[in-house]
Parts: C-alpha cells; structure tokens; sequence
C-alpha cells in the first residue's frame, strides 16, 4: 500500500482556498497510486486558533460541511482516502478534528485531540475522548494530532488494537521542533512496530513558521520517505503487507 503526506502553507482563514488545494492533492495523490493521504493540523483553516474559536458559525465544522465537499469528491473521483483536519463542532465545544473519507467519499471516522495544548485550551478547545481507527484495503491505522504523538500510551493502544500505521497531523515549528520530531516519530515506530506517518505544515501557520519535513518511517524506525523543509508537495511511501 501506498500513502501519502500533504504539506503546504495554508492560507489563514480561507476555507475555500484551502480545501481547493487539499483536493489537488488528493487527485496527486491519486496519480502516484496511494491509498491515502494525510493533511497536517488544522490544515482547513491554518493554525488560527483564536480567530477560529472567536467566530465558531464561520469555522467549526461537521463532517457533512458543504464547505468540505470538493474535498470529499476528489476522495471519490481519485479512489483516495484522506485523513482532513480542520475546527470540529461537539456539544462540549470546539475541538482539533481528523474526518476520514473514504476512497468512495463516505466518511470512515472522525477523531478529536485528545491532549490539546495549553494554547490551544486558552482558546476554548475541548479534549476528545476516544481513539481514532479506520481500516482501508484491510489494513488498520490509528489516528494522533500533534501534542498527542507525546503520550505514548496512544500508539500502544493503536498496535494493541492490531493497527499497522500511525497517522500524525500536525504542525511543528523550526529549530526545537524540528529536531522533536525525530526523537518522537522514529521511537513511536520502533516501540510498537508500527509504520509512523507525519504531515506537518510548511511556512507560516499561526504564530509559528512550520518546517515541513513531512516523512513516514518503517516499524523500525528508519525514514522511508522525507519532505524538504521549505516547499509544499506530496511525501509518498509504501508500506509493506503484513508478513512482507
């Protein structure tokens, strides 16, 4: 099987614009054969956390947002799944959200993060309460955003559940982020036996500069697929069947 990693510099706040080339990407990601492809945190809207939970109307989303459909007919069109974060809506307030299409469009899953970070609980976001799971062409992925990566307990549960990847969107800044994420991801990996994908933003998101490098490693920790830190495009890899 093959997936995929999108990174990009998300227009601040443009929803349209943004999933416009979310769409690109899954129909690239289409053209190099993978199953799926994973977008970084809050990708829809960019990391704005106080102007999206300033006006919830404008930017909370459900899975069935229109606003989401002509990422969910590439999904169908490129007989793509995509793993698409944006601001959810719950009850309880808004949250950090992974809404799983399907290769035909129909939605696999919807995960919360689980861990927001004090940042993100000073702008009124809500912890989820259950893990993220989803299977396409028979095989299990597990589902984390960022800050969640830290808490290993998570990808032990996705192994234990009989996943086979760990989904990653996130958004990690230059200079100590960069150098995180290589003492994370490799160790998820090699700790559960598990294939790690990040998507991770590149440029400006927020208050952050983001440093792409965007990358997949194998269950034993070796980076089988890498981004460049400063351009956007598609990390692709393959990853092997079980008992392969």
């Amino acid at each position: 099987m093959i997936i995929a990693a999108a990174q990009f510099t998300s227009v601040p706040c443009d929803v349209a614009a943004n999933v416009a080339r979310m769409a690109a990407f899954v129909t690239e990601a289409g053209g190099h054969g993978a199953a799926l492809v994973v977008f970084p945190e809050l990708a829809v809207t960019g990391y704005e956390l106080e102007a999206v939970t300033s006006d919830p109307e404008r930017f909370l989303m459900e899975p069935d947002d229109a606003r989401l459909a002509p990422l969910v007919r590439a999904c169908r069109e490129a007989g793509v799944a995509a793993v698409v974060n944006c601001a959810g809506r719950r009850e309880a307030g808004p949250t950090i959200s992974s809404f799983v299409y399907g290769p035909d469009g129909a939605l696999l899953t919807r995960y919360d993060k689980r861990h927001p970070t004090d940042p993100e609980h000073a702008a009124g976001f809500v912890p989820g309460t259950a893990d993220g799971r989803f299977t396409v062409d028979g095989t299990g992925f597990g589902l984390v955003i960022c800050y969640d990566a830290h808490f290993c307990e998570l990808a032990e549960r996705a192994a234990a559940d009989g996943c086979r990847v760990l989904l990653a969107s996130s958004l990690y800044g230059r200079g100590g982020g960069a150098a995180e994420r290589m003492t994370i991801f490799p160790k998820l990996a090699r700790d559960n036996g598990l294939h790690v994908l990040l998507a991770n933003h590149v440029g400006p998101s927020g208050p952050y500069d983001a440093c792409g490098l965007s990358a997949v490693w194998g269950p034993d920790g070796a980076v089988l697929a890498e981004g460049p830190d400063a351009e956007a495009g598609l990390v692709v890899a393959r990853v092997s069947a079980p008992g392969s």
